[in-house]
């Protein structure tokens, strides 16, 4: 059986099980297609035990309470499997899959056989790649993955600095993802799990500068008054710098709860989207000013629930079929129109949802074609 190790970000994101979910739809894919998975993160700050802890119970509670490891920065082992396991490991790996590059450069990157950077912040990655001013790099890989579809096509405004991206729609493993009945509930919920603000600020794009989602969030503020039978939620932490945005929010007649109040784990988070009608959500600016393509782990998880998706338009309409189910939007009239849709015919829009995810984002499906596009395919028989 080949092995497979991936590096990414649990412990340093606690109590959030849409993050955990990110990891896991990798690692539980590879696991059904026979790969023997584990995980590393390596940590950039010291151990926090709220992080470990979640980590630890993310990883039992999916089989896979003994193939991870937290690592310092210079890559010793600080929970999990001992720096001489996952050294062994790392030897033994046919691949390394680089979830936003989060295991730097030294021999443990090196030792797998082959070694895939994947890129789950398209625009951000390409424009810090393409400016020598910043130590950033996505070198030291032997192929680059990215879920922002477009990245390299005709339309995407940003620097391809020479890599070949091999584009990917983020994977679902279906079988932790049973599809909900469609939603009675009235008004209908639409929701979404963010943040107000990114970590990275504006980006220097084509000439300007794009924003970040709470820009997008502040266009859109008076939509609930403009769709009868629907309510809004955001499951969003909003700092107090920010007091401003809460008000308007709810004065606009938005709900507003904690992530770490509905989401804190993968089972929360499942179950919060499930009890949902539908989602609802913009697109950091930065995707949408691109035409990247970005899409979603998030919004992937809701289709895969039957629930469907109203989001901003990001140039992925070029790769799945938009209307039923899955909604695009680039302004306020077309969101409104949009959810009334959505609103009219939810049972409709479910069974769409679902028949999406099924089609275009069964992890079988994306991870095997990204397999064999990747040269790995023949690994398994």
């Amino acid at each position: 059986m080949p092995v497979a190790l991936l590096a990414g970000a649990v412990a340093s994101k606690p109590l959030n099980g849409g993050e955990a979910w990110v990891r896991l739809n990798w690692l539980l894919g590879l696991r059904r297609l026979g790969w023997e998975v584990f995980f590393v993160e390596c940590l950039a700050a010291p151990l926090d035990p709220i992080g470990r802890a979640h980590l630890d119970a993310v990883m039992a509670e999916h089989g896979l309470g003994d193939r991870w490891a937290l690592l310092d920065q210079r890559g010793g082992s600080v929970a999990g499997l001992s720096a001489a396991e996952v050294e062994a490991v790392a030897a033994e790996a046919e691949v390394l899959f680089n979830h936003s590059g989060n295991l730097g450069p030294g021999p443990l990157r090196e030792a797998p056989r082959r070694r895939v950077y994947v890129d789950l912040d398209p625009a951000y990655t390409q424009v810090w790649d393409a400016d020598p001013a910043l130590a950033f790099s996505v070198a030291g890989h032997d192929r680059h993955v990215t879920v922002g579809l477009g990245v390299g096509r005709d339309g995407c405004r940003l620097p391809s600095g020479g890599v070949e991206w091999v584009p990917t729609l983020p994977p679902v493993v279906l079988e932790h993802w049973p599809a909900a009945p469609a939603s009675r509930a009235a008004p209908l919920r639409f929701t979404t799990v963010a943040t107000w603000r990114g970590p990275y600020g504006r980006l220097p794009l084509a000439g300007g500068l794009a924003g970040g989602k709470h820009h997008e969030f502040r266009r859109l503020l008076d939509l609930p008054g403009a769709v009868s039978g629907a309510a809004f939620e955001l499951a969003v932490d909003i700092h107090p710098g920010d007091g401003a945005d809460l008000e308007a929010l709810l004065d606009a007649g938005w709900t507003v709860v904690s992530p770490r109040e509905v989401a804190s784990t993968p089972a929360a988070f499942a179950a919060y989207l499930r009890g949902s009608g539908a989602e609802f959500s913009v697109a950091q600016g930065a995707y949408v000013d691109s035409r990247c393509g970005w899409f979603s782990d998030r919004t992937a998880a809701y289709l895969a629930s039957g629930r469907p998706a109203l989001v901003q338009a990001t140039g992925v309409d070029r790769e799945l079929p938009v209307g039923e189910g899955l909604l695009n939007f680039t302004d306020r009239a077309g969101a409104a129109e949009a959810a009334r849709r959505i609103v009219a015919d939810p049972a409709g829009h479910a069974e769409a949802a679902r028949a999406l995810a099924e089609e275009h984002l069964d992890s079988d499906l994306v991870l095997g074609r990204l397999l064999e596009r990747l040269d790995l395919g023949a690994l398994v028989s």
